[in-house]
Parts: structure tokens; sequence; C-alpha cells
């Protein structure tokens, strides 16, 4: 039998036993075409969606009702048949699997009625997946690098600044209302936020955690923190400090500001 080629082998060396979060971010990033992505269980067709990707054991989440989820309870330890297509960069046709495997566990996931989990082991990984989950991996360890280093420098946030970074000058604090309470960014750092809100606005307690939304044009970001400082100005106005929890959508859009402000050239004077 011919050797997995090296690309494989050394991501499955660093990470095979890592699994992925397929959030929003993820499933983007790894290119996973949602309309097409099935299991094939005998005769039934499932179509699901990833919810947690591994280089051995895979979980996908589909719209199933009890009576189906205790249905398929039976082919548990059953041969079932995963077919997937990616979207990759540099690719005109998608990429497709189609991955023998194991059916290991079937279940409701926990809190979402009508929402069946399917715990899949594959009887073998192509290298090619192997690439393409070892690849974002990769990415986001250099992400967690640049997350330490882009919090030596805040950012003023200006009209300029806010130009260069492609945000959309809108953010919102969760407040327990559908929308949340709309804040002014002031300073940010990739582990670092300082924001201000219109008088009236609680005065958080140091250590309350908090989460914000903020409007980019390549992401709309949702990152939680802990709140480090909070105090009301004299003309009611609160402003806030936080520590910023790891948000990869953030970073990146830290990295292209610092390339991009790097290349904008200078006017003469």
């Amino acid at each position: 039998m011919a050797n997995a080629p090296a690309g494989a082998a050394q991501y499955l060396a660093r990470f095979s036993e890592q699994s992925i979060a397929c959030n929003q971010y993820a499933l983007g990033k790894l290119g996973v075409d949602r309309s097409h992505c099935s299991l094939k269980i005998e005769d039934y067709m499932i179509l699901c969606i990833p919810f947690q990707f591994g280089f051995r054991r895979s979980l996908f989440i589909a719209s199933l009702s009890k009576q189906e989820l205790a249905f398929f309870q039976k082919y548990v330890n059953a041969i079932a048949n995963l077919s997937i297509s990616f979207l990759r960069p540099g690719r005109v046709e998608p990429l497709n699997f189609f991955i023998r495997c194991t059916l290991a566990q079937v279940g409701q996931m926990k809190g979402r009625e009508n929402v069946g989990l399917f715990i899949i082991d594959y009887k073998s990984t192509p290298d090619e997946l192997v690439r393409i989950l070892g690849g974002f991996l990769e990415s986001q360890d250099k992400l967690r690098f640049q997350y330490d280093d882009y919090a030596k420098t805040p950012i003023h946030i200006t009209p300029e600044t806010a130009k260069i970074m492609g945000y959309n000058m809108f953010a919102t604090v969760a407040d327990g209302t559908p929308d949340g309470r709309r804040i002014q960014m002031v300073n940010l750092h990739s582990k670092m936020m300082e924001h201000l809100e219109a008088a009236g606005a609680p005065v958080r307690t140091a250590g309350t955690p908090i989460n914000y939304q903020l409007f980019f044009k390549k992401y709309r970001v949702s990152v939680s923190g802990v709140v480090e400082t909070a105090v009301q100005l004299p003309q009611g106005i609160v402003r806030t400090v936080s520590k910023m929890s790891f948000s990869p959508e953030l970073v990146e859009i830290l990295d292209d500001y610092w390339l991009n402000l790097h290349s904008v050239p200078t006017q003469a004077k």
C-alpha cells in the first residue's frame, strides 16, 4: 500500500487528536458545501450538516423527529456512507468525498428538539480531507499567535482607521434584547476593547461576562469577554474596558488592518 503524502502524514502527527467545532466561520473556511452533505444508512438518505469534524470521528446534525431518531437507533454500529462536498480555492468543480463509515451513535441534540446527532467513525480518512482539516487547524494556530502579537498596539477608532479596517462603525453589546444595545467602540486590539454607552447604561462590575457584535465588511464578529473596568463619566456616559476572548474572525480583520495600513500611501507634505 502506498504511503500517505507527507502533508497528510504531518497533519495527522500534529492534529490527529484535535477536532473542529463547525460554526459558521469554520464551515466557510473549510469550504463545506452545506447543500451537498448526506448520510446513507441502508436505503435511507439523511440530509445533514457537520457539527464537529475530526480526523477519525465526526459529528453531524440532521432535522429528525423523535420517532425517526428512535427508528435509526437500530442502525448503531452499522455501515453508513458519508457524501460531502467542499468548495476549495483554485478549483472550478467541488471536491467530493464518498466515505465509508460506522455509525457509532445516534441521539437527540441537547436543547434542540427535532435535531438528531449522528456520530460516525471513518473506516479510513482520505488524504485530501486530512489536508483540508489539517490546513484549517494550522491556520488557527497562526491566528492564536497573532492574537498575542496584535495585543501589543491598540487601534484608536476614527473614520480613517475604520475605513482601513473595514469597520462599519456599528457595534452592539448584549443586554437581553434581540438587537442588543448600541455602543461606540473607542479603542481595540485583539485582547481588549474600550467602548462608550449612552447615559442610563449599566455600570458593569469587574469580572462580569460581556458579549459583543461587531459589524465589519468582512465578518459580523461575535466575541465574548470579561469586564475589566467600567466608570460613569460626568455626562452620564459609561466607559467600559473589556478583556476579549480569542476570536479568529477578529484576528483576521486586525491582520488585514495592519497589512493595509502599511500599504496606504503617505501623502506628500
